[in-house]
């Protein structure tokens, strides 16, 4: 399963002192034959998290999968309209 996520930059954290990031979009179907759809309501976007491989482990929780069938592609906030 293929994923774009956009990040959005969200402070350090008062635990590790690590850079964390919220995510601002999820996309699903960028790379496979399915068109693009926008699932950025299956997770908390208030979540800040410490590394794309835990919110790959965190979706591939959500889905019902594992881990190792999370793609994820970090995109930039270009090309994406304000959320309505």
């Amino acid at each position: 399963m293929q994923f774009e996520y956009t990040p959005r930059h969200s402070g350090r954290s008062s635990v590790t002192d690590g850079a964390t990031f919220r995510v601002e979009r999820l996309k699903q179907g960028a790379f496979d034959d399915a068109s693009q759809s926008d699932i950025s309501h299956l997770i908390d976007q208030s979540y800040r998290y410490h590394s794309s491989r835990e919110l790959r482990w965190h979706l591939a929780e959500r889905l019902g999968t594992s881990p190792a069938a999370i793609r994820l592609t970090e995109t930039s906030r270009r090309g994406f309209s304000p959320r309505p």
